[in-house]
C-alpha cells in the first residue's frame, strides 16, 4: 500500500463558530519518506542491541530524561538532578507543586503505556481526558477556570491566545466549548481512518500532535498532554523507550519546536501544498537522533555491565588487591574521566595508601593500566578499560 496515497487530501470540518478547519497530511513525500526509512531502519538496529540485559536501567534513564523534558519546556524549575529525586518520592513527600507536576507527568506517561497496548488501540476522547487529569492531578490550577476532565469554553470578553511574536506570532484558536470538542473528536477519528488506510505511526504521532496544538483544547498543559498522546501512539506501534525521550529532543531545540507550530499554520492559511512537512520533518530527524542515542546508550550500559563483571572475576581470583578493585571502580563511576591528581587526592584514595609508600601506589596504578582496566590519556586523565580515547 502506498502510505502517501492522498496525502494531500484535506478534511474540512464546518464547526459551530471558529469557521472551517482543516485537517491534512500536507507532506511533501520526497522529503517525508527518506527519513521515514531512516527512522525505521535506525528502530529496527535498535530492536536487535541487547536491550534486555539493560532495561531496567534504560527504562530508568528514560524515564527521568523524558520527564525532566516534557516539563521543562512548560516552565517546569526542577533540574534533571531534581527530577530523579521527586520521582522517587512517595505521595506523603512531595513537598510542592514542582516535585507534584513531574511525578503527575510520569503518571500520564505510566497510563498511556498501560493502555496503548491494546490490540489496535487509538487514543480516544476518554484517553485524553485521563491524561488531562493526570497532567493536572493535585496541582493549583494556572489559569482559574481550568477544570480537569473539562475542555475549554471561553465565556464572552475572555480571549485565549497562544505563541509569541518571537515564535511567529500570536494565534486564536477555537474559543467556543463545542467547536473544541468537535475539532478534537474529528481529529481522533482522522487518526484512525488515517491507520486504516495505512499511514505509520511515524506520521500520524506528529500530525496528531501538531493539530492538538492548534486546536489547544484545554487552559493549560496542551504541551504535556499534546506530547504524551504523541508516545501514546508511538508506544503501540512497538517503538517503547524513544517517544518518551522525544521530549528532551523537544527541549534541546525550544524555539524551533515552537516556532514550527505557527509556521505550519502559516502555510496552510497560505494554502501551500505541504504545510506540514517541516514539523514531521523536524519530529522525524529528532526521533532518529533519538533512537541513535538510545542505541548508543545501551552499548555503553553493557560494556559497564560486562566490565563490573570483569573488575568483580579478577578480584574474586585475586589478580586485583582490594586498592585496585576500588580504584578501578571509582574510575567506572566517574565514567567521563579523572585526573590523576584529583584521584590521588580524594579522602578515600588517601586512606587507602595511608601506610603505604608512594611506590605501592604508583604500582597499583600502572597494574591497571598494563591490565587495560584503565586507560589514560594525554592529559594524565584515567578512563574504564572499554573507553576509546581515539574516538574522543
Amino acid at each position: 500500500m502506498d502510505i502517501f496515497l492522498g496525502i494531500n487530501a484535506i478534511k474540512r470540518i464546518e464547526t459551530y463558530k471558529f469557521g472551517v478547519f482543516k485537517l491534512q497530511q500536507g507532506l511533501d513525500a520526497s522529503v517525508v519518506d527518506v527519513l521515514l526509512q531512516r527512522v525505521q531502519d535506525a528502530q529496527q538496529r535498535f530492536k536487535t542491541s541487547p536491550l534486555a540485559s539493560v532495561a531496567t536501567l534504560l527504562e530508568k534513564e528514560v524515564v527521568v530524561n523524558s520527564v525532566f523534558g516534557t516539563n521543562t519546556i512548560e516552565g517546569g524549575e526542577l533540574s534533571e538532578q531534581e527530577t530523579a529525586l521527586a520521582l522517587s518520592l512517595s505521595p506523603e513527600q512531595i513537598q510542592n507543586t514542582q516535585q507534584q507536576r513531574v511525578i503527575n507527568i510520569k503518571s500520564a506517561y505510566d497510563y498511556v503505556r498501560e493502555v496503548s497496548v491494546a490490540e489496535q488501540w487509538h487514543p480516544t476522547l476518554d484517553n485524553v481526558f485521563e491524561i488531562y487529569r493526570k497532567v493536572t492531578a493535585d496541582l493549583e490550577a494556572e489559569e482559574e477556570r481550568n477544570m480537569p476532565g473539562l475542555l475549554r469554553s471561553n465565556p464572552d470578553g475572555v480571549v485565549t491566545q497562544v505563541g509569541n511574536i518571537e515564535h511567529g506570532g500570536v494565534y486564536r484558536p477555537p474559543q467556543n466549548g463545542d467547536d473544541i470538542r468537535l475539532l478534537l473528536e474529528s481529529l481522533l477519528a482522522w487518526n484512525i481512518k488515517l491507520a486504516e488506510q495505512g499511514v505509520p505511526a511515524l506520521i500520524r504521532a506528529p500530525l496528531v500532535h501538531l493539530y492538538f496544538e492548534i486546536i489547544h483544547p484545554f487552559w493549560d498543559g496542551n504541551g504535556r498532554v499534546g506530547r504524551v498522546l504523541e508516545a501514546g501512539i508511538l508506544y503501540a506501534d512497538g517503538f517503547h523507550y524513544a517517544p518518551f525521550a522525544q521530549a528532551n529532543y523537544y527541549l534541546q531545540h525550544i524555539h524551533q519546536y515552537f516556532a514550527l507550530f505557527n509556521g505550519c499554520r502559516k502555510k496552510a492559511a497560505k494554502k501551500s501544498d505541504f504545510p506540514n512537512s517541516d514539523f514531521v520533518a523536524f519530529f522525524l530527524e529528532g526521533l532518529l537522533s533519538t533512537i541513535n542515542h538510545l542505541h548508543d546508550r545501551v552499548n555503553l550500559m553493557v560494556q559497564r555491565v560486562l566490565f563490573e563483571m570483569q573488575l568483580k572475576h579478577l578480584h574474586d581470583e585475586k589478580t586485583l588487591n582490594n586498592r585496585q578493585y576500588a580504584i578501578a571502580n571509582e574510575v567506572l563511576k566517574m565514567g567521563e574521566g579523572i585526573a590523576v591528581r584529583e584521584l590521588r587526592q580524594a579522602p578515600w584514595h588517601q586512606a587507602l595508601y595511608s601506610k603505604l609508600t608512594p611506590k605501592t601506589q604508583s604500582r597499583d596504578l600502572k597494574n591497571l593500566l598494563e591490565l587495560k582496566l584503565v586507560v589514560k590519556d594525554e592529559k594524565d586523565h584515567l578512563f574504564p578499560g572499554f573507553v576509546d580515547l581515539s574516538a574522543r
